[in-house]
């Protein structure tokens, strides 16, 4: 059973710094990539980072320079550092995991509140 446990998130003011991490456990973490996905009120999840099991790295434009992913294997642990927090940052962030060389990311945690405030 793959569990993913988010934690880190909380209420920081804008131009402030927090950094997520997300636990997993139930396979073997250096096998598989890890994204981070966001979604705030009324809109729909998006995509935040992606790190694949080779080390490459996707950021969508909106975080590039401020965010970075990144994971220890030794500890089954992905990090999101979040820099320069901006109000639009706001959101429920969620950490997932896929089989690599798939589309479709199969394992999801319970997500951690982000709040930005102006």
């Amino acid at each position: 059973q793959v569990q993913l446990v988010e934690s880190g998130g909380g209420l920081v003011q804008a131009g402030g710094s927090l950094r997520l991490s997300c636990a997993a456990s139930g396979r073997t973490f250096s096998r598989y990539d890890m994204g981070w996905f966001r979604q705030a009120p009324g809109k729909e999840r998006e995509v935040v980072a992606i790190n694949w099991d080779s080390g490459r790295t996707y950021y969508t434009a909106s975080v590039k320079g401020r965010f970075t992913i990144s994971r220890d294997n030794a500890k089954n642990t992905v990090y999101l550092q979040m820099n320069s927090l901006k109000p639009e940052d706001t959101a429920v962030y969620y950490c997932a995991t896929r089989n690599s060389g798939y589309s479709q990311f199969d394992y999801w945690g319970q997500g951690t509140q982000v709040t930005v405030s102006s």
